[in-house]
């Protein structure tokens, strides 16, 4: 049977902006209470108090995960190096049997220049390459009888360091994505390996999500 807590609960772990507004607050808990009586009235299938309500949210105590706890600062803290590459190219192609033999060609063509920006990605339908502007020629020789299904330019990626064990950590990638998402800042890409974490964004954007990243170790 729910009630107005569990409402409380269920309206606030798919919102965690609020969630996390509300455990600092700084958040009116009168105002909130009002804003929530309407969608918790249909919740429940009948008029409730914003009184009610107002208590449930004093008593909301957050899952342990979303709490920002010792650890979890101490990550943030230790952050390793923060890389920044720009003028990239995101290629996106259909999946295909011959999609394989397309990319070890550029494999080939970009092995021995360590300049190079290049990374693979792929998924069910689709597979990305990000690469240095510069080899776009390549690109679309080595995948000329492929479909390309888009092509996104003027990009930046910022590329951090993460610690060993950052699997671990409940809530990292949260703050990151949070704090970038309050300021603004659209990610065009995520790729991450095992202890490095890489976003990519427009290239207008990346002074600020330089910026942004680098106060999360303060």
């Amino acid at each position: 049977m729910k009630t107005i807590s569990s409402c409380v609960e269920e309206i606030l772990v798919t919102q965690p902006f609020l969630e996390e507004a509300l455990t600092r607050n700084i958040i009116n808990y009168s105002a909130l209470a009002e804003e929530l009586r309407e969608p918790i009235g249909l919740m429940l299938r009948k008029p409730v108090k914003s009184g009610a309500i107002m208590m449930a949210l004093r008593r909301y105590n957050p899952p342990k995960g979303l709490r920002n706890s010792i650890k979890l600062k101490r990550v943030l803290q230790n952050l390793g190096d923060i890389t920044v590459r720009s003028n990239l190219s995101d290629f996106t192609f259909q999946n295909s049997k011959t999609l394989i033999n397309s990319h070890s060609k550029i494999l080939e063509q970009i092995s021995s220049n360590t300049d190079v920006f290049y990374a693979f990605t792929r998924g069910i339908r689709e597979s990305n390459i990000i690469i240095s502007s510069s080899e776009k020629q390549k690109i679309s020789k080595s995948f000329s009888t492929e479909i390309q299904l888009g092509l996104q330019e003027n990009l930046s990626a910022i590329s951090i360091r993460l610690p060993k064990d950052n699997s671990k950590i409940t809530g990292l990638y949260y703050q990151i994505f949070k704090r970038l998402a309050w300021e603004g800042i659209a990610l065009y890409e995520v790729v991450s390996t095992t202890n490095e974490f890489t976003i990519l964004v427009e290239d207008f954007l990346v002074d600020k999500a330089f910026s942004i990243i680098k106060r999360l170790k303060d």
